[in-house]
């Protein structure tokens, strides 16, 4: 008790009488800032004397030393799309001090996707649908064959829904927030340095240049990330594993289903890829293309002649959006992992090969970056050695999964208008969903489908050799 009264003593002889040690310090170092400035700027009318300088330079080392800590993470997160935003909410909430970049200026637009998910991704991720970004639900899809036949194949249950991605990221950022991250916008970052066990993060802020540091980067930029680049991974995709994607969202639609999910096959109509109606609203949908990156055609000339061939659906339609961009549809990244880096998202060509959906892909693959990143802080070790258990984790549980869907997309790549317009018109509704719906296994989805196709052994001996491996 003696020693406590002691030291009310001498804290009420600094002239703050009632407050606490703690407060106290604070008030102290902010009254010592304070007048050192004063001092300062005093000085600068003296002249540039030996003693001014010094204390020029006290302040200017002081100032600097504050800001090197203020500006120090544990993680930083570069790019602030579904799967760095996810990485950086699951980080934070792990207790970790994460920074988020975009250099953006806004999180959300543009938009670079169909904005399907499908309601098994809700689930994994955890995820409840609002109003305010679940927009549309969806109850199934329709397939449709060059010459107009079509299977559809719906449930009386949600499937999933189509999204406003632009307030889903922004929700998306709120929450990691909220759990603690700090996002800067408008932040682009230049440069990305390894130095003494840290990377040093160069960022231009609206003309200004500033560094922030951590001992661990997520590059989450997108298609060949510039970020994982600075740091010693080249994760440019070959051209074959590319698609080029071009969309409208638009308005006053008619004539279709606004429950299901519309998908146009035919070389004509979209070659390697196909045309797509996602509903979103009422008489509202993005209407995209997705199609190999080497056609010579590009794909808003396939996109705008499709549109003319369907007047019943579009003659009345306006376009209030548009969207382009490139979809790795393959080539995944066999190491997405280097010394103070880990890659997510479009970055480590985390996309379905198929159908190039890549929200619910990204968003899991932030969140096992997260606990891989927690790992590392944990044991302080950020080598390539110990990161490379995220290659691990992550094929074992969906990048596996997605190989065998590589395969379908070669396979279907192969067929031609003739094989669609056989498929859609020998498979009932029935069929396809047996196929579709885990019902058969890989060796009954042989010989049945080896009993439609006997009329077609070329068709028959390319889908052998996708559903025997």
């Amino acid at each position: 008790m003696g020693r406590g009264r002691r030291g009310l003593g001498r804290i009420g002889s600094t002239g703050f009488p009632g407050l606490s040690r703690l407060q106290t310090m604070q008030l102290t170092s902010i009254k010592a800032n304070q007048e050192m400035h004063e001092h300062f700027t005093r000085l600068t009318t003296i002249g540039n004397t030996p003693a001014a300088e010094a204390i020029r330079l006290t302040i200017a080392l002081k100032a600097k030393g504050e800001e090197t800590v203020q500006n120090h993470y544990e993680i930083i997160i570069i790019g602030a799309g579904p799967g760095g935003l996810f990485a950086g909410q699951k980080a934070a909430s792990l207790g970790l001090k994460v920074l988020v970049l975009d250099r953006k200026q806004e999180i959300g637009p543009p938009k670079r996707c169909a904005e399907g998910l499908g309601l098994g991704w809700f689930k994994r991720l955890k995820l409840k649908p609002e109003k305010e970004w679940a927009v549309q639900a969806i109850y199934g899809a329709t397939l449709w064959a060059p010459n107009g036949k079509s299977i559809t194949l719906k449930s009386k249950k949600i499937a999933g829904y189509v999204l406003e991605r632009k307030v889903f990221e922004k929700k998306l950022a709120l929450e990691a927030a909220r759990k603690g991250a700090k996002i800067l916008v408008k932040a682009n970052v230049e440069k990305c340095e390894r130095k003494n066990g840290t990377v040093e993060v160069t960022v231009n802020e609206y003309n200004e240049y500033k560094t922030y540091s951590a001992p661990l980067i997520i590059a989450a930029d997108g298609v060949d990330s510039r970020v994982a680049r600075m740091l010693g991974v080249n994760t440019a995709n070959k051209l074959p594993d590319m698609d080029s994607g071009f969309q409208y969202e638009m308005t006053n639609l008619k004539n279709y289903d606004e429950k299901t999910l519309h998908m146009f096959f035919g070389t004509k109509i979209a070659s390697r890829g196909y045309c797509w109606i996602f509903p979103k609203r009422k008489n509202t949908a993005n209407v995209g293309i997705g199609i190999g990156a080497s056609e010579q055609k590009s794909a808003k000339e396939y996109l705008d002649a499709f549109i003319s061939s369907k007047p019943e659906i579009f003659k009345d339609a306006s376009i209030i959006e548009v969207n382009a961009g490139a979809i790795p549809v393959g080539g995944f990244l066999e190491d997405m992992t280097a010394d103070n880096l880990l890659i997510v998202g479009d970055a480590a060509h985390m996309t379905d090969p198929i159908h190039g959906g890549g929200i619910g892909i990204a968003m899991e693959g932030g969140e096992m970056a997260a606990g891989i990143a927690a790992k590392a802080c944990k044991a302080k070790n950020y080598t390539h050695e110990f990161l490379k258990q995220f290659n691990n984790e992550w094929y074992a549980k969906r990048g596996n999964q997605l190989k065998k869907r590589l395969k379908a997309r070669l396979f279907l790549e192969k067929l031609t208008d003739d094989d669609f317009n056989y498929l859609a018109e020998s498979i009932t509704v029935e069929e396809a969903l047996k196929i579709t719906g885990g019902e058969l296994d890989a060796k009954s989805k042989f010989f049945f489908l080896g009993k439609k196709l006997i009329q077609r052994p070329g068709l028959a001996k390319i889908m052998k050799k996708y559903f025997e491996s």
